[in-house]
């Protein structure tokens, strides 16, 4: 069964692929209009920050070993963006606060989590 767990996780192209859809899914739920419910927190902070945990952890497994730099400004650079995506719609606007909860989100995403391969170890694969 360990075996399997870490044979998932060391499979890089599924952890790059799921990271890519979370992305777009993310930019997609960041600029709807969209009538429909879609299940989330009572707290659009909440929200931010359980995106970009996902997103970084994703970000982790796809690419181990970088360093927190290189997890952490394309994250903010994509949060960053989604906010001035956001200021130029109608039923939008741009939020620090929606900022600093996307930051909040990553560093918990850089924390040391189990299965996750640690920032300090040479990946044995960098793409």
């Amino acid at each position: 069964m360990r075996d399997a767990i870490y044979q998932i996780r060391d499979c890089l192209p599924v952890w790059r692929i799921a990271l890519g859809l979370s992305l777009i899914a993310i930019l997609w739920l960041a600029t709807t209009s969209s009538p429909y419910p879609v299940p989330s927190s009572p707290s659009d902070k909440v929200n931010h920050v359980i995106a970009f945990v996902e997103l970084t952890l994703l970000a982790r497994l796809g690419w181990p070993g970088r360093t927190v730099f290189h997890y952490l400004v394309p994250l903010l650079a994509y949060g960053l963006a989604l906010e001035l995506v956001q200021s130029q719609l109608d039923h939008r606007d741009f939020s620090w606060a929606d900022l600093l909860a996307d930051a909040m989100g990553i560093a918990l995403g850089l924390l040391p989590w189990p299965l996750v391969p640690s920032m300090a170890k040479a990946p044995e694969n960098r793409d």
